[in-house]
């Protein structure tokens, strides 16, 4: 039945205790259980508080992150070229020559061949070698001074009677002219140079060429292999000049490829060349 208060409250409320509950209650004795108390949903909850430190986007972050980016990928840098360095180091005081490996195999099946395969035989075979294969092509026919021509009909023998590997080059002159006795004094030079080399030289008047080419057309320098001329070169003062050296002819001839290039024969044959000069 309900009461005045129910009435009044329209109905109980949550944790209300009514004067006539409470009488109730009392009679019950132990059986009475306290209710929780209600927490206050009021109160709002405690901001986080600053624990000293925070993310920055603003430009001096930028500049740190990057400042931070630059020096790992300087260290991968260093870390990749230590890699390299202990690479490079193995693999020096592991690979061996084929030169190496060939006296090690020899020095094990043939103690007398291994003796061979040394640096001094090596050397020398070398030397051998190139020295037979320069020889295949210069020819073994030495000459070493300049054969001067009296007639036309040595000037034909001097052409026709050579071998056939052998470079002819023959000076055709006018013993008046500067130019043609600077030109012979050049040949006496270079015929010690190139002891292979044929040098020849005759007077226009005995070589019966025309009074115009007497003329004009000395100092000539005419060159001839296998019977067959190959340069033909007049007035070479045009080319050379009035004044001109050793080294001036020597040049223009290699030029044209009818002398051989000094400057290209193996380091290894000068050498022993120069040691065989100075014995």
């Amino acid at each position: 039945m309900a009461t005045l208060e129910d009435k009044i409250l329209g109905g109980k409320l949550h944790n209300y205790c009514s004067s006539s509950e409470e009488s109730d209650n009392d009679d019950s004795g132990d059986d009475f259980q306290p209710k929780a108390p209600v927490e206050n949903p009021g109160s709002p909850p405690e901001v986080n508080k600053w624990e000293g430190t925070s993310s920055n986007t603003g430009p001096k972050g930028v500049i740190e992150d990057w400042r931070k980016f630059k020096q790992l990928e300087n260290e991968k840098k260093e870390e990749s070229q230590r890699e390299m360095i202990e690479l490079a180091k193995k693999l020096t005081m592991t690979v061996r020559t084929s030169l190496e490996e060939e006296r090690e195999k020899a020095a094990l099946e043939d103690p007398e061949l291994a003796e061979f395969l040394n640096d001094e035989f090596l050397l020398t075979y070398q030397k051998q070698r190139m020295r037979e294969m320069l020889d295949q092509t210069n020819h073994k026919i030495k000459f070493g001074e300049v054969k001067h021509l009296r007639d036309g009909g040595e000037y034909l023998n001097a052409v026709d009677k050579e071998e056939k590997s052998v470079t002819i080059i023959i000076h055709i002159f006018d013993e008046n002219l500067e130019a043609c006795r600077t030109m012979n004094q050049c040949l006496n030079y270079l015929c010690k140079i190139y002891d292979s080399v044929k040098f020849c030289t005759i007077e226009a008047q005995m070589a019966g060429v025309s009074r115009s080419f007497k003329v004009d057309g000395v100092p000539a320098l005419l060159v001839y292999k296998g019977g067959h001329l190959i340069g033909n070169f007049v007035r070479l003062s045009d080319d050379l000049g009035s004044e001109f050296q050793p080294e001036d002819v020597q040049g223009f001839l290699v030029e044209h490829g009818l002398l051989e290039d000094k400057s290209c024969t193996p380091l290894l044959i000068k050498n022993s060349t120069a040691d065989s000069d100075s014995d």
